[in-house]
């Protein structure tokens, strides 16, 4: 059984489809899916998709290209996840490729997300878009180590990579590495410790090949998965128990 661990379940018309999502996601073997919060107003909906479902999970937090919205202190994020459904603090992170300025408020809440993580115990969900150097200088800063976490939807290179693995994070890959022009991604999918690799869909986005420029499904993360097996020269399965067993270990479903 394989896990999405980066969905938008709770997006506009997406909910609605919740039924369908979920017997597909049966259908190919998908067995949980982490629907991830990206400002604190649509949360209550977040965390009512994860309740509707045993393997569904939520996570709560800002996401860095959001100005227009209520900005989170550490009170408000720590009593949010305190809920058992609720598995990791994000998506959080920077982003300059829509806040080309590099504004100071979108660090100053990357670094509130860390310190509430640290202090609740759950990982961090990181989200970084032409902003690496930046975003791994205020983990270090800020201790992210202590708490780990996920690169998620990973498109940055080997170098990159190995000084988040070096803080201790997962790398997780999306429907990108199943494309013909990400030789990068590919390339880090391929040297990525087993132990330390992830899979999603980031759905509605980035649908993999053969579905791409179309919309995406947690069921389609099997053709992530498939990719990075091939990758590898491994059996899907191998890939399937590995990235499974990791999730598992990192956002301990079901032990908050």
């Amino acid at each position: 059984m394989l896990v999405d661990s980066h969905c938008h379940l709770d997006f506009s018309g997406l909910a609605e489809r919740l039924p369908d999502v979920l017997a597909a996601m049966r259908e190919r073997e998908v067995g949980a899916a982490l629907c991830i919060g990206v400002n604190l107003e649509d949360f209550p909906k977040v965390l009512e998709i994860a309740m509707q479902a045993d393997n569904l999970y939520a996570t709560v937090g800002v996401h860095p290209e959001y100005s227009d919205v209520e900005e989170p202190d550490e009170a408000r994020l720590l009593a949010l996840a305190a809920h058992p459904k609720v598995l990791g603090i994000g998506e959080t992170g920077l982003d300059y490729y829509w806040h080309k300025d590099k504004p100071e408020w979108q660090r100053q809440r990357f670094r509130t997300h860390i310190r509430a993580a640290r202090r609740c115990g759950k990982p961090l969900v990181v989200h970084t878009r032409d902003s690496a150097a930046d975003t791994l200088q205020l983990m270090r800063e800020e201790g992210a180590d202590t708490v780990g976490g996920v690169m998620h939807c990973f498109t940055e290179n080997w170098e990159i990579a190995s000084q988040a693995l070096d803080l201790g994070f997962h790398l997780s890959f999306s429907g990108i590495v199943t494309f013909k022009n990400a030789s990068i991604v590919k390339e880090v999918a391929q040297k990525c410790p087993l132990d330390r690799l992830l899979v999603e869909t980031d759905y509605p986005y980035l649908a993999p090949a053969p579905y791409r420029g179309k919309p995406n499904e947690p069921a389609y993360v099997r053709f992530v998965a498939e990719e990075i097996a091939r990758l590898r020269d491994l059996p899907l399965q191998a890939v399937a128990e590995a990235t499974t067993e990791n999730f598992t270990r990192l956002f301990r479903p079901g032990k908050s």
